[in-house]
């Protein structure tokens, strides 16, 4: 394994989904020994880690994001003896192993809430949010779910309602319970002592709501609506103030940060969806004694034009200072970027473009399984579909399974994920984008998805460097300088389907090579083909 405690900073992740991964026992949904059984493939890309969605004992009714069990593994998925086989090859293959730890919520069949939901008296009475309707029967405030609905769950036993910021299924813990916050942080050290090297913290700023239970304001009018759920749902009218990005949260950060700090070399990512994001990415990694690392939904979206972007990076230079944060254009909750962003635009080059962006900004990378393969949304039919969050604003939001769907290794029934038909179905669309298809061209896109990645973590500047964004008198293009210990490449990206040229305010740089893109330099006249990029040393 390597050496560097700070592997992360700048690293590439490879998120697995492991219920579409590999099926490796034939029952139609992927599992431990399925993964096992790729990573030679998965670390042949050149990322630095893989992180595995929710692997935990659940009922599935959000497909272990509702977690029964913080330290087993569900029998679907395998034994914690599968697991640990799994980490050892991955540290063979010099892979880093990161997990999902879902803890702002858990099942309604987990054992603290069935024992906390009994009566306002035992052991684990508040280890879960409850509180008194309103006098007229009503909930007790006006938080909604992002899924669909009130936030409040009238319980029968304790005549009082229940926070579930999720499904009904999901209630929400009560970190003001410093019972609860020991809790999570041994059942993580529990995983850090098996050999895990990280966590990726499910919505890590949904742990705190306000003890006084204040109604959320509305989004004042022409104000931009909170981030994190498709616009047309009501979640996102109200200004998040109450519920969830309360300052409590980053007391329990630091005393994470100081478990993590236990075991050199482990490393945290957030997900953050909230209504200033890049607020609380600065808030919850600068100073080094909180989450390494964050990620939010500004790259997640739909706006994607390269004026959306600059602003993006120049927002995250304004305000993230010290911090760190983690791009991904794709992930297991929003539809695949080669359908979100490039629907319209060539579907080998645009997806090797977009990892380019990701990869050449500051900060580390998360890419989804499939990226690498540009596989574009599945259509997953009304009939199959499985994810909660697809029935409530359906036809207009499908929901998540459309990037759920598996893995396809070969170009044939099922693409070599499973001998029977899987959970999700597998999309025609993409067998002849299988690893096999792909591996016998070698012009494929995994071909030079491989190439860009292992050339992109050679450079130092752009696994590590500060950037700064640069004019180079052309809106359609993105730019910008990456620096780091004296040394500075410029990185232009065309994104577009259109020839772009470039003006750069000095002929002094050397055009690089290795990572597979095209342009050409003619004195300080720049000119790049459609979804190429130049990287340059600087003199």
């Amino acid at each position: 394994m390597t050496t560097n405690l700070n592997w992360w900073k700048g690293g590439i992740i490879y998120q697995i989904y492991p219920r579409s991964f590999m099926d490796a026992n034939g029952d139609g949904v992927g599992d431990l020994v399925g993964i096992t059984s790729k990573l030679d493939y998965v670390a042949s890309l050149g990322v630095d880690a893989i992180w595995l969605s929710p692997i935990f004992t659940s009922p599935m009714k959000d497909f272990g994001y509702d977690v029964s069990d913080y330290c087993d593994i569900d029998p679907m998925f395998g034994s914690l003896e599968d697991f640990k086989k799994l980490i050892n090859r991955a540290h063979d293959l010099n892979l880093k192993v990161m997990i999902d730890q879902v803890i702002s919520h858990s099942s309604d069949v987990h054992p603290w809430f069935e024992e906390s939901r009994q009566d306002k008296t035992n052991p684990k009475a508040d280890w879960y949010v409850w509180a008194d309707p309103k006098p007229d029967g009503s909930p007790p405030n006006n938080w909604l779910s992002i899924f669909g609905g009130s936030a409040w769950k009238w319980d029968s036993r304790r005549l009082q309602y229940y926070l579930h910021n999720f499904l009904e299924s999901q209630p929400d813990m009560n970190f003001h319970h410093p019972e609860v916050r020991k809790a999570h942080l041994d059942n993580m050290r529990f995983w850090l002592e098996l050999g895990v090297d990280g966590f990726r913290l499910d919505t890590v700023n949904f742990y705190f709501h306000s003890e006084g239970l204040e109604d959320n304001p509305p989004v004042p009018a022409g104000e931009p609506k909170t981030k994190g759920a498709p616009e047309d749902n009501p979640y996102t009218y109200q200004r998040h103030v109450y519920d969830l990005s309360r300052p409590e949260n980053i007391d329990f950060l630091k005393e994470l940060r100081a478990l993590m700090d236990e075991f050199p070399g482990s490393t945290t990512v957030g997900e953050i969806g909230d209504d200033f994001p890049l607020n609380r990415m600065a808030e919850y990694t600068s100073g080094g004694d909180k989450l390494h690392m964050a990620y939010t939904f500004d790259l997640l979206n739909k706006p994607h034009s390269p004026a959306y972007i600059r602003d993006v990076l120049k927002n995250m230079q304004d305000i993230v200072g010290d911090g760190w944060p983690c791009w991904a254009v794709s992930n297991h909750d929003v539809v695949r970027a080669r359908t979100r962003w490039g629907a319209d635009d060539d579907g080998e080059a645009y997806p090797l473009i977009t990892t380019a962006l990701i990869a050449s900004i500051r900060g580390s990378v998360c890419l989804y399984q499939g990226e690498e393969l540009g596989l574009p949304e599945a259509d997953v039919p009304y009939e199959r579909i499985q994810d909660p969050y697809g029935f409530p604003l359906w036809p207009v939001f499908k929901g998540r399974d459309g990037c759920r769907t598996p893995m396809v290794w070969e170009n044939k029934p099922q693409g070599g994920f499973s001998t029977i038909e899987p959970w999700l179905p597998v999309d025609q669309n993409h067998l002849p984008l299988s690893v096999a298809e792909q591996e016998a061209n070698a012009n494929s896109l995994l071909h030079k998805m491989r190439q860009f990645i292992k050339w992109r973590q050679q450079q130092p500047e752009l696994v590590n460097g500060e950037l700064t964004q640069v004019d180079v008198a052309n809106g359609d293009l993105i730019a910008f300088v990456r620096d780091y210990e004296d040394q500075s490449i410029l990185v232009v990206l065309n994104m577009t389907g259109k020839e772009q040229v470039a003006a750069l305010s000095t002929a002094d740089i050397e055009l690089l090579e290795g990572h597979g893109f095209t342009c050409q330099l003619v004195g300080q006249t720049l000119t790049l083909p459609a979804y190429q990029a130049c990287y340059a040393r600087m003199r």
